[in-house]
């Protein structure tokens, strides 16, 4: 399986990285909103962990585009962010997010968990 985790803080990016990694996951970062959609498209994961808050381009933003892209439009996207609020959510979901995590009230194996759940679903 491959996962691109779209997230810029660093500390969390090597923890993300080093938990999938020891799922047997294939793993791409980027730490760039404009780095998305090309990494996307060149790596072809299987599923995007995508931070709501990045540089360059937001990732509600990038969400859009995806899904937008006959090539990358069925890739799942779970939306991680500091942001809780019901707008933020609602419009994630709305543009094709397939979940939305919370960051500080999901333990970083409770999201590995959820990556693996939704992937199950999908096949």
């Amino acid at each position: 399986m491959k996962i691109l985790i779209a997230e810029d803080e660093e500390s969390l990016v090597k923890v993300l990285q080093e938990k999938f990694e020891k799922e047997h996951f294939t793993v791409q970062t980027v730490s760039s909103g404009d780095m998305v959609l090309p990494n996307v498209k060149a790596f072809h994961p299987d599923i995007v962990l995508l931070d709501i808050i990045l540089p360059k381009k937001t990732g509600l933003v990038i969400l859009q585009e995806l899904k937008s892209d006959p090539e990358t439009k069925e890739i799942p996207v779970i939306m991680v962010s500091n942001l809780d609020g019901d707008e933020q959510i609602k419009e994630a979901i709305k543009y094709g997010a397939v979940d939305y995590l919370v960051k500080s009230q999901h333990p970083i194996n409770e999201v590995v968990e959820v990556v693996n759940n939704t992937i199950a679903h999908l096949k």
